[in-house]
């Protein structure tokens, strides 16, 4: 059956909408960061969820960069 498969490439995909994926993140860190505020008693929900925001904005800046300096195509 796999040989009825079309063979593509990746250029042939659908690019990806790259300021959608980084409104995305961005909103994601907006809303874990908002989650800061609450009536739990530990801190460590509040770690959890600044360490996970950390990380969404690492991948976000990471990506630019890469992009701006030509590393990944830009689409």
């Amino acid at each position: 059956m796999s040989d009825e498969e079309p063979v593509t490439s990746p250029d042939q995909h659908k690019p990806t909408p790259v300021k959608a994926a980084y409104a995305a993140g961005f909103a994601t860190i907006v809303v874990l960061l908002l989650m800061l505020i609450g009536n739990h008693q530990g801190h460590i929900e509040d770690i959890w969820l600044i360490g996970i925001s950390a990380t969404i904005l690492a991948i976000i800046v990471t990506d630019w960069a890469q992009r701006r300096n030509g590393l990944k195509p830009k689409r």
